[in-house]
């Protein structure tokens, strides 16, 4: 199939170009590196050894988006494009609003004047918000989130059942984190990283002198948050699941990706220290408006509808976040 990939570029979209051209599918990207670098194009077809277009654009900017559409063909849209800091997202509210809704509305009409009937979406585990208790199911009734990220997320998630002449994904995520097995291509965001590994590895590796745990007084066994991590490449291979089932099932459908086993932020500082025989220098800080003590995933209706599973665990996720930083160097720019 021809396959768009929005945000093709960074972390997880790069990981799913890779999946998806491995998989025999032919990808075009739009990203507007605004959270990555131009060279993962390269980097992603070393690992792949096939071509693959990237345009650079912003979703938001629709004369631009419909001259793209009208020279391509598509089969298929993936997601990805948004911003995603939780703690940016309430200092700057309206960004997040211009550029999660605007764009998407912006890529569902340029879909829809171009008749591309599949549509699969990078939600967050945020729209479960703070009223359910886990493991969460997609049958739970969502509540809108507290933060301007999660409730973007949640308003797309709406858009998406309203629309009726295009077929929708909706993947709810939980903590991705780990990189490619080839050390080539990972997370590796423009400025201070907001994701729990990458700081992990940059208190690793002396880029940062310590991360912050945010509050160790949750109600869970050491007291820190517990989250359902994934590694970056079962999440991805999700996708093309997605992907297979939505073709032949109209309709919007939503579906959780994780592990369905939650991690506490200490056990995961522990587990990268002994796989990669590393010491993580680390402080306990106050809470941090919006977390939520423990979120993880049901996933077996992923499990049964797509048949997917997340296949590696925590010391994979660990190995390959520090492989990638290790050779990040190489890959800059």
């Amino acid at each position: 199939m021809e396959i768009l990939i929005t945000g093709g570029c960074g972390y997880i979209g790069s990981h799913a170009v890779v999946e998806f051209i491995n998989d025999g599918h032919k990808v075009t990207v739009i990203d507007n590196f605004c959270n990555c670098s131009r060279s993962v194009q390269k980097r992603i077809q070393k690992i792949t050894k096939r071509y693959f277009k990237v345009y650079e654009c912003d979703l938001r900017d629709i004369y631009v988006l419909d001259n793209i559409f009208s020279c391509e063909k598509f089969d298929a849209v993936i997601h990805f494009a948004g911003l995603k800091s939780i703690s940016e997202s309430y200092d700057d509210p309206l960004g997040y609003y211009d550029n999660n809704i605007l764009g998407t509305l912006n890529l569902l009409k340029i879909m829809k004047k171009y008749r591309v009937k599949n549509f699969i979406f990078s939600s967050s585990a945020s729209v479960y918000g703070f009223n359910l208790n886990p493991p969460f199911k997609e049958s739970m009734q969502v509540t809108i989130p507290v933060h301007p990220y999660g409730k973007t997320k949640f308003m797309i998630e709406q858009i998406s059942f309203d629309i009726k002449d295009i077929n929708s994904c909706i993947l709810r995520y939980f903590n991705p984190v780990g990189a490619h097995q080839s050390g080539i291509i990972g997370e590796n965001p423009k400025g201070v990283p907001n994701n729990l590994m990458p700081i992990i590895v940059s208190a690793s590796s002396g880029r940062i002198k310590e991360l912050t745990v945010f509050g160790n007084d949750y109600d869970t066994p050491d007291g820190t948050c517990i989250r359902d991590y994934i590694h970056v490449v079962d999440l991805a291979k999700g996708h093309l699941k997605a992907l297979d089932y939505l073709v032949f099932n109209e309709g919007c459908h939503v579906f959780n990706l994780g592990t369905g086993k939650g991690t506490s932020v200490l056990e995961l500082i522990k587990t990268f220290e002994k796989v990669n025989n590393l010491k993580v220098r680390y402080k306990i800080g106050k809470r941090r408006e919006g977390d939520l003590p423990v979120c993880f995933a049901s996933c077996e209706k992923a499990n049964k509808i797509l048949g997917w599973k997340a296949d590696l665990g925590l010391s994979d996720m660990c190995s390959s976040s520090w492989n990638w930083e290790v050779n990040m160097k190489n890959f800059e720019g």
